[in-house]
């Protein structure tokens, strides 16, 4: 599995790199701690959430006179996994009917992401419509229409430059209309203009409540793995236009550091709801931060 690489590939360094910075110390010292600084750093974790995990390994460690570097890497794993954890929140919105607005910048894996969600929805028994409403880009609504092709559902649609809400308008009639549980909307992934977009979110966010006021609501965040931490000034961004509920991280099967999950969950509180770790239909997986943060252990 592509993510189980790329997570050993993570964590294998790091749990390496720790061992090397313990290897031959008769006690853990602050030189340790100011290498698990840069180590946890250069893994495109932020430096306040560093600060805090180093902060409380350096308590436990204080507090158990701990010296070996496998008991250190299991609370390291603890540690990070509790940043990560959102419990319920983690998981997509069960209830029907859903609406789903996906955003993101371009580029970030935003309607390859919209297609994996809508195979697995549609998997799952559910029936499940696209709506095109990123009309900026040029192309956005046929590779969003190639992948409801693909998955086999339908998809609502106008001309490149059409009134995104319009779009969002046409799409919530044909969802009622058909007894769709799940729309899924593309939305337009430009923040040169943050006016712009926050006026087309909000504009939207109105139709939708407006139409269909009972439908339940998430506001998902794509973000790319491989950006590292430039990902976090995305978040913030867009978190100040958009009332996000999840993030969906993509590109963890290349060469991505993987350390931004931790920061993203960490200093935004934001669950993380899905990770890319491929290029296939079925590559987007639920996400676990157990599983996750286990390659610090190599489990």
């Amino acid at each position: 599995m592509a993510f189980t690489e790329n997570r050993k590939s993570f964590f294998g360094k790091l749990s390496e790199r720790i061992s090397e910075a313990i290897t031959g110390k008769s006690e853990i010292d602050d030189d340790f701690y100011d290498e698990l600084e840069e180590i946890l750093i250069t893994s495109d974790i932020g430096m306040d959430t560093t600060i805090r995990t180093v902060e409380k390994l350096r308590a436990f460690a204080d507090g158990g006179n701990i010296k070996k570097a496998d008991t250190l890497m299991h609370k390291l794993k603890d540690i990070i996994v509790s940043l990560m954890d959102k419990g319920d929140r983690q998981k997509l919105c069960p209830d029907t009917p859903l609406v789903i607005l996906v955003i993101g910048v371009n580029g970030g894996g935003k309607t390859t992401s919209i297609g994996k969600i809508a195979n697995m929805l549609t998997k799952d028994g559910k029936k499940v419509i696209l709506a095109a409403a990123d009309t900026f880009r040029a192309a956005a609504a046929d590779q969003l229409t190639i992948w409801a092709d693909r998955v086999g559902i339908d998809i609502v649609k106008h001309n490149e430059g059409a009134d995104p809400s319009a779009v969002i308008f046409d799409a919530v009639g044909a969802a009622k209309a058909r007894g769709a549980d799940v729309l899924i909307c593309d939305t337009a992934g430009r923040l040169q203009n943050k006016k712009n977009l926050m006026n087309e979110l909000e504009k939207m966010n109105k139709v939708i409540s407006r139409e269909w006021p009972e439908a339940a609501r998430e506001n998902l965040l794509v973000l790319d793995a491989t950006t590292g931490k430039n990902a976090i000034s995305q978040a913030r961004e867009f978190g100040q236009t958009a009332d996000i509920t999840g993030i969906i991280i993509t590109k963890l099967d290349g060469t991505a550091k993987g350390g931004i999950a931790v920061t993203i969950a960490d200093e935004f509180d934001l669950p993380i709801k899905f990770i890319g770790v491929g290029e296939g239909i079925d590559d987007l997986k639920p996400f676990d931060p157990e599983e996750f943060a286990g390659g610090i252990v190599n489990e």
